[in-house]
């Protein structure tokens, strides 16, 4: 049984209206509110395919547009407008499912802007970031800076990174993730790149690694849940 994403909309303060996809599965104990990485919006296959996996595994999702995508601008928006709207998203899941424990994160940019947010002031309500890709650096610049925020996010964090992935070098992401002690888990993607696609020699398809994230998320977020982690 396919779970029917429902159009929402909600007010991002200063920066005008954005839209949303809200999919709730019958048996859903949790919500994730998912971004959408720089380059594609929320009903990106991938963001689709993300958000069915999770429904079919007990996990709601809230897919949402950062204003620029909205207004179909290829510049992404400036930090503190991302981190706003990653701050309306969540108080909007909030509000539309009050009973729902939330999560949050997102693809590359998107869960990069939301550890940005929780950094600045805590997500209330929400007890976990999990990242579909975590951006470290731009390929073929190594540099950790991005993830010196992660040190004042004080939730649990779950990084779901490909082996390939060219915007984060595991020599740099590996150590980064030991350094944040308890509070992290990696779980790499082998062969993964940064759109987790995998080589057609390894004999797995599409369907079979975002079957594959959606399990770890969901296992990842149970366990926080149930005070595991």
């Amino acid at each position: 049984m396919t779970t029917e994403a429902k159009p929402v909309a909600f007010e991002v303060r200063g920066h005008g209206r954005v839209s949303g996809l809200l999919a709730v599965p019958p048996n859903a104990r949790a919500l994730y509110v998912l971004a959408h990485g720089a380059g594609a919006g929320m009903a990106h296959p991938f963001m689709a395919a993300m958000a069915a996996g999770l429904a079919a595994r007990g996990l709601a999702t809230l897919r949402y547009q950062f204003p620029y995508m909205e207004k179909k601008s290829r510049r992404p928006d400036p930090p503190g407008v991302a981190q706003a709207t990653v701050r309306a998203a969540v108080a909007t899941a909030a509000r539309l499912r009050p009973h729902l424990p939330l999560f949050a994160g997102g693809k590359s940019f998107g869960g990069r802007m939301t550890s940005a947010a929780a950094a600045a002031e805590p997500l209330t309500g929400v007890h976990g970031i999990a990242f579909l890709g975590f951006p470290l650096h731009a390929p073929g610049k190594a540099d950790d800076k991005r993830g010196d925020h992660l040190f004042a996010v004080n939730l649990p964090m779950l990084f779901l990174q490909g082996t390939r992935d060219q915007f984060a070098d595991l020599a740099l992401l590996e150590p980064l993730v030991k350094k944040l002690g308890a509070r992290a888990r990696l779980c790499l993607i082998e062969g993964g790149d940064h759109s987790f696609r995998v080589p057609a020699r390894t004999g797995r398809s599409e369907a079979d690694v975002r079957g594959e994230l959606a399990d770890r998320l969901v296992e990842w977020a149970d366990a926080v849940l149930a005070g595991t982690r």
